[in-house]
């Protein structure tokens, strides 16, 4: 069985790129800066069934997210989630949150208009973003 992108993710999600373990994809919802990470692991639906090395790697690439999310935006918290009752493939959500965002203090899911953010705007985010990955030596752009 090899890896294949879940098809809800490609549906909403731009690939911004890769590090050696995940994708890195930009959610298209515009209502705040959101990253997924994806990790490239046919039939994974659970973080603790990834080997210990993986998890590890994991925890690098998660760093970095949240490290750009911060850096860029300022965010008020970082929300890292993993539900996957839509999607059972292994993803995680990096989510820079704002006290003036609309779902604020609540969860995103099913609190926001769901407006997707234009294509212009998506690859104003998505650039802004590889940019900043770029600083690191184990992201390769899309």
């Amino acid at each position: 069985m090899s890896f294949e992108l879940h098809p809800q993710l490609q549906q909403d999600t731009t690939h911004l790129g890769d590090f050696p373990l995940c994708l890195v994809l930009l959610h298209r919802d515009q209502a705040v800066p959101w990253i997924i990470l994806v990790p490239k692991r046919a039939g994974v639906k659970e973080f603790h069934h990834l080997p210990m090395v993986d998890q590890q790697q994991f925890l690098i690439e998660s760093q970095w997210i949240s490290q750009i999310l911060e850096s860029q935006y300022h965010p008020d918290k970082i929300n890292l989630g993993a539900l996957g009752n839509m999607v059972p493939q292994l993803h995680y959500h990096h989510i820079a949150r704002f006290t003036e965002d609309e779902a604020w203090p609540g969860p995103l899911w099913g609190n926001t208009a769901g407006i997707r953010r234009s294509d212009a705007a998506q690859q104003y985010t998505a650039n802004v973003l590889k940019t900043a990955l770029a600083q690191s030596d184990i992201f390769t752009p899309a």
